[in-house]
This record gives C-alpha cells, structure tokens and sequence, in this order.
C-alpha cells in the first residue's frame, strides 16, 4: 500500500482536548499508542528524566575521564569536601569547534547517506531485505513507505573509517575518544535541537494530523513527542534515521576508536576489547540487516518522536552504550581462556534466541501463519482492532515456538547478550553493569508499555492472548 501524508495546510486544532475526541470516541476507535492523558506519577517521572538524564550521562562520562569510571569516588569527594561540584565542572572539557566541525561532518555525511544512495545491497545479498519497504499501520490508518539502506550506510561508513585508518591517515583512530567529551556537548545540541523542532512542528505544520496527539501538558507532549511519524519531504523520517544513524552507525565506530587508543595507551588490544567490539558489532550489523523487520517494531509502531527519542538517540544510546570500551580504555581487562570462552558463549546463545524469537514473529507475519515454527504449523489467537478512520482490522498473535514460551521471550535473549557485554568488564567496578542494569528496567518497561497498548488495542482478545502464553519474559518467573 502506498504512503499516504496529509497536506502541509492542516489546520491547527485545540491542544488541550486531546485532538478534539471524546472518551467515548477515544473507546470506540479503538486507539492505541502512547497516552491521551497524563497520570501524575508519569509526570513526575518525564519531568524527572527532563531534568537529570543529561546530568547522568555527564556523570557516567566524567567518572571515567577524571576517575578511571569509578562512580563512587566523585561522591566520595563531594562528602568529604576533596572537590566542589564547581571543581568537576571546571576539569570536564569544555565545547570546542573541533569537536562541533567533527560532530557537523559526521551528522551531515549520515544524512547524505541516508537521503542520496538508494539501497544496493539488497540486489546482490541473499536474504536481506532494503529497498522502499512498507511500515506498520499507524493508530490512524496510514501506512508509509521507507527507504531501507542503513546496512549500505554502515559498510560505506566503515569502509571509509578503514581506508582512512590504513591508507589515507586523514585524521586519526583515536579522533572520537581524543574529543569525547566535547561531542557530548555537540551531541546534546543536536538532540534538544530536533526534539524541539518536532515539536513546534507537531503544532504548525504536521505531517499526518491525524497521527498527533496531544495531552495537554506541555512537559509530557514535548518528552514523549506529539507526532507519530514526523517527516521533511517524503522520505526524511525522523524516526528512522534518528533511531538508525547517527547513532547505531557511530556505536561500532566509538568501540573501535576505544580499541585505537588501547593500542596506543599499551601497546595492544585486550581481548576483552576486543569481545566488546564482536559482541555488540553483532548487535549492530543484526539490527541494519532487519532493519524493514525494525519498521513493525515499538519504536516505529507505538512511540512518538520526542525528548525520549530525539535526545535519546543523539546522548543517550551513543554515550552510554557504548561504557564497556570507555571503560577498558582506563581499565583494561586480560581475561582467561575459560572466561572468554564463557563471556562469547553467553553473547552468542542471547544473540540466538533475540534473533530466532524475532525471526520467527517476522516468518509468522509474512506467511500469515502458513510456515512452520519446529516443525509445525504455528497455533495463534485471532484478534479483531480498529484504527481512528473505524476501519476494522485483522490481526493474528502467535502463541508457538519462542512466543508461547514468554510473550517477551526476545527480550530474554536481549538482556543475556547485554550482560555478557558487562561481564566481559571484570568485576572490579559497577560502572559498566549500568548497562544490564538499565536494560533490565527499559525492557520491564516496554513490555508492560507494550502490553497496556495492546490490551487497549485488541480488548478482550488480548486477555485470551495472556491466558494462553501466561508468562512475559521469564519463563515460570516473570
């Protein structure tokens, strides 16, 4: 189905009604997504994250910079007066026009990228899907078309990473830890820029008006975001290259600066460097090579685009997923053959069981239900919803395989491979189990995110759903 956009003239419509639909309407169309109405404990938590989010990445990034990463040692010298909270401020690298020249070229060439190479790949590699490629239907019934290249746009990126690191020397490996702190400034620009921009444009100049939503309270609408899939043009989708690049594309990029200045520092790569760099570079190239299996995911399918993915994408996930190799920079780890072997086995079985859980859903919906999942045709709930045009759709949820073990079980293989990430560490500091420890809480969070959107969206057919696979991520436990 092709894409259908409204038109630049939408007119501007009272904010504080929630789109001008009633309750009962609300109950009617049978709206999904995320909330018409705030609570004030979700609130008090947006306000919150507004708040001290930034503060947590400064904190994380200066622990390691003026601490070797140790995130008790700061505190440590606040309560004994050793340092004022003036004195940390004054030893963090400020802004400087290096690292916004070096932020302003990465960002437009990811744009470039993204905007000017129509995909390739995907004429000449078996299995991968790129190309234009239909999203999920949107709570009001659209459907769009995306261009899929972010694999193209990681190869062509590294490709020039590694011609520049072994023939053209334009610029050095370490040029991304050299300047990490200062890009953390550039970074957080960028992000409070675009989350702002969507916005004001969510009031003036919507792409969809249909797909805003606007709660009435200004600090949820500009965190959680008003518009679901904003857009310039036809195909500059927010959402899509802000969650893809430049972020994930940067993230493999940074492990590698990281291993650059190992060498540098001492002389070699530790191999826990070096399992960081395989584990999560896996992560990444699964997430560019399913990158159309990531258009029906919660991201594009539920989240709007605010605060909570503008910044997010742009600080957040580059600055603190990426602490492991931060971390090995000061404090390098030599482990044993068993803990490697140990580490690698856990990442690798987490890996299997994220992308064999995914795989199957994707097999499951592109067959509606005529394949076969260990060797037998799936069993599903049939499930009846409605989008804000009244149109009623069809929906079938999967209750074989991995999904009728835990109705989250990809989640499961998610948070095994962040804590091989963390283990890979040593445990001589907590620092870089921030990781498992925040994954744990965003993905408890999705799912019951996840779930209140689809109990709402499919009613009484979610319930037999639960009934039939009781379990949400944890077999027997969660």
């Amino acid at each position: 189905m092709a894409a259908s956009q409204s038109s630049g003239t939408t007119k501007r419509r009272n904010k504080n009604v929630s789109n001008g639909v009633s309750g009962s309407e609300k109950e009617r169309l049978g709206q999904w997504g995320r909330a018409w109405e705030v609570d004030w404990f979700s609130l008090i938590s947006v306000i919150l994250l507004l708040c001290f989010a930034p503060f947590i990445v400064f904190y994380f990034v200066m622990a390691c910079d003026q601490y070797d990463c140790s995130v008790t040692e700061p505190v440590a010298d606040l309560y004994t007066g050793k340092s004022s909270l003036a004195d940390i401020w004054n030893r963090a690298p400020s802004f400087t026009w290096t690292a916004a020249k070096i932020y302003a070229i990465w960002v437009t060439f990811q744009i470039v990228l993204y905007m000017c190479l129509p995909d390739l790949c995907h004429k000449f590699l078996p299995g991968y899907v790129g190309g234009v490629q239909e999203g999920a239907r949107t709570p009001a019934g659209t459907v769009n078309n995306y261009e899929i290249n972010g694999l193209q746009c990681w190869i062509v990126t590294h490709a020039v990473w590694f011609a520049n690191a072994y023939y053209f020397k334009w610029f050095s490996p370490t040029i991304i830890f050299d300047n990490w702190i200062p890009l953390l400034w550039c970074a957080n620009i960028l992000g409070y820029s675009v989350s702002t921009f969507a916005f004001i444009k969510a009031y003036l100049f919507p792409t969809n008006a249909k797909d805003c939503k606007f709660t009435g309270n200004f600090f949820y609408n500009y965190m959680m975001g008003v518009e679901f899939n904003p857009r310039i043009g036809s195909w500059f989708d927010f959402k899509l290259f802000f969650n893809g690049r430049p972020g994930i594309i940067a993230w493999t990029l940074i492990n590698l600066s990281y291993a650059a200045k190992q060498q540098e520092l001492y002389g070699q790569v530790t191999n826990s460097m070096i399992l960081v760099n395989v584990l999560q570079g896996i992560y990444v190239l699964d997430f560019f090579w399913n990158e159309a299996w990531y258009l029906k995911t919660i991201d594009i399918c539920h989240d709007h685009f605010g605060w909570y993915l503008g910044w997010g994408d742009c600080v957040w996930l580059p600055f603190l997923y990426t602490l492991q190799g931060l971390y090995l920079v000061y404090n390098p780890v030599q482990l044993s053959t068993a803990n490697v072997v140990g580490v690698l086995l856990l990442g690798l079985v987490g890996y299997y069981i994220f992308r064999m859980t995914n795989h199957q859903k994707d097999l499951f919906r592109r067959t509606d239900g005529n394949c076969k999942i260990w060797g037998r045709k799936p069993a599903y709930i049939e499930c009846s919803y409605n989008s804000a045009d009244g149109t009623k759709h069809q929906s079938k949820l999967m209750i074989s395989g991995f999904w009728g073990v835990a109705r989250h079980f990809n989640y499961t293989g998610d948070l095994m491979g962040s804590l091989s990430y963390c283990l890979a560490c040593g445990f001589d500091h907590l620092l870089p189990y921030f990781y498992i420890i925040y994954m744990t809480i965003l993905l408890v969070h999705r799912c019951i995110r996840d779930e209140h959107r689809c109990s709402s969206k499919y009613g009484t057919d979610w319930k037999r759903y639960t009934d039939a696979v009781p379990c949400r991520i944890l077999p027997a436990i969660f």
